[in-house]
């Protein structure tokens, strides 16, 4: 409506006035724009975190805005992250069951079997856009504002919504404010991303074309996954890794080994206990430059047509007037908070990837939930022991709370309970039997403290042990609840019963 009054404010003077007043009104436009609301709670970033936060906030009857920099919701995680790459990991399985012969072995004879990689990334744009647009929807739906722009706290009870120019075109006034800004992809020193030939976990999502080799520097969560989708669609990937173990932090010492064995036999290279020291462009190819983790004299040249760099992340921390008030991060740029998520400013809260803990959206989501509950006088509480991590390989491998390296570490005394997926009945029929259930359980209260598992429908199934976890369940507890047969969730039946008695049924 601001613009067309402009209009006709020009349209309707005589013709030698233009010149002389239209910069005048111009100025003037762009100043009415600048605007200023009001509200209960401003959540600083719509990603997992921020957008369930601001929907949670508007349910309990808070006026809430959510400022986001970036042009959808969703964040990392929907946008560049957890959902596109499960999209490419679903669709990059199928195609390698096809191409691999692996439906010829189940009496299903697929041939010429060939790779649409545009359609492939359309049906993963497709999904992005949907869900993007669903949050929009919700933000509407709750009566969530969603002002655009890089959240900036200017006041202890102010945040402005900066422009791509820097400067200020919302600036709302609130009781509370909540940063929920997430990561970012974390920098190789020495290796500039282009993310054409030397790519980020963003870049990997949206190759133009499938590379003859790829080397995959990093072999945590992102790298694994990433890496596995372009082996599958036929590229030789090497991946390069500064410890002895994949799977990241977190993943039980006896899964990571088994999955190393598993990935391998599906033609995926690792070289472990190896220091990348740098990498360049070379015409068409990067050349990286490794050597031995222990004899830096063990030196290596390593080339490839696109260099993964999947070192891990970092919180998403800068530029938000933290140290304006006192709010100063730690060394890793995280932001830290009390048992309640507030920050050293009481009405100033921050969750999710930007403080301590696992950078998961689920755990993000969560504590955005806890941190408005506890604003409106609810109890805060979550307990991290009961957070599941999953990698969505094939076969998947999934855990919730301790490794058997944490339980030696503290002291604690426990017993195993183990059943592999070769003797489930429904794995077997699947012809997918890779993997197994492993419980830890205490060895004189036989509490379940962790469990750890590699197998086709492991991101699923694992939610079954963390809910037993989240209400103190026993070994024996899961044992003597009857599972529908048959079903893989058999194998952690079978897995707690030989943790409580010592030997399962049907091994």
């Amino acid at each position: 409506m601001q613009a067309n009054l402009f209009n006709l404010m020009v349209t309707s003077i005589r013709p030698t006035c233009v010149k002389r007043i239209g910069p005048i009104l111009a100025t003037a436009q762009r100043r009415h724009y600048a605007s200023t609301l009001d509200a209960d709670v401003v959540v600083i970033g719509g990603g997992p975190g921020g957008y369930v936060a601001s929907i949670k906030a508007a349910q309990l009857g808070m006026k809430t805005v959510c400022v986001e920099k970036d042009p959808t919701l969703g964040g990392t995680c929907l946008n560049v992250g957890c959902i596109p790459s499960k999209s490419l990991l679903n669709n990059s399985h199928y195609y390698h069951m096809a191409h691999s012969g692996d439906l010829n072995d189940r009496g299903i004879i697929v041939q010429n079997v060939q790779l649409d990689l545009n359609k492939l990334m359309e049906q993963k744009v497709n999904v992005v856009k949907a869900l993007t647009g669903g949050i929009a929807g919700l933000f509407k739906k709750n009566k969530v504002e969603w002002v655009k722009g890089h959240g900036k706290i200017t006041g202890k009870n102010q945040v402005s919504a900066l422009n791509p120019d820097g400067s200020v075109g919302t600036t709302i006034n609130t009781k509370n404010i909540l940063i929920a800004t997430g990561s970012e992809v974390a920098p190789f020193p020495g290796i500039e991303i282009d993310e054409k030939q030397i790519v980020s976990s963003t870049g990997a999502l949206s190759l133009s074309a499938v590379p003859k080799k790829m080397i995959v520097i990093g072999l945590g969560v992102i790298g694994l996954e990433l890496g596995s989708v372009w082996q599958r669609l036929g590229a030789d990937v090497v991946g390069v890794e500064f410890t002895n173990s994949i799977g990241g932090v977190g993943i039980d010492g006896e899964v990571s080994k088994a999955l190393e064995k598993i990935l391998v036999k599906q033609g995926l290279k690792f070289k472990l206990g190896t220091k990348v020291t740098g990498a360049k462009k070379t015409g068409g190819g990067v050349e990286v430059s490794v050597e031995d983790a222990k004899d830096p004299s063990k030196k290596e040249t390593l080339s490839c047509d696109i260099l993964l760099v999947c070192i891990g992340r970092r919180p998403y921390t800068a530029n938000l007037g933290l140290e304006d008030l006192g709010i100063e991060r730690d060394e890793r740029g995280r932001i830290p908070v009390n048992n309640r998520f507030q920050t050293v400013v009481p009405n100033i809260y921050a969750f999710g990837d930007c403080i301590h803990g696992p950078m998961l959206a689920h755990k993000a989501e969560d504590e955005g939930i806890i941190t408005v509950e506890g604003i409106t006088g609810g109890a805060v509480h979550i307990d991290y022991n009961c957070i599941p991590s999953v990698i969505y390989t094939h076969p998947e491998v999934g855990w919730v709370g301790k490794t058997e390296e944490d339980l030696k570490k503290e002291g604690i005394d426990y017993k195993i309970g183990k059943f592999p997926h070769m003797a489930n009945s429904r794995a077997k029929t699947n012809l997918d039997t890779d993997g197994f259930v492993k419980v830890l359980a205490d060895k004189n209260t036989d509490k379940i403290l962790g469990v750890h598992m590699i197998g086709s429908v492991a991101g699923e199934l694992i939610n079954e042990a963390v809910l037993a976890m989240e209400y103190g369940a026993s070994a024996e507890d899961v044992a003597r609840t009857c599972h529908a047969h048959p079903t893989c969730s058999e194998a952690l039946k079978e897995a707690n019963l030989a943790a409580y008695f010592g030997k399962p049924i049907n091994f």
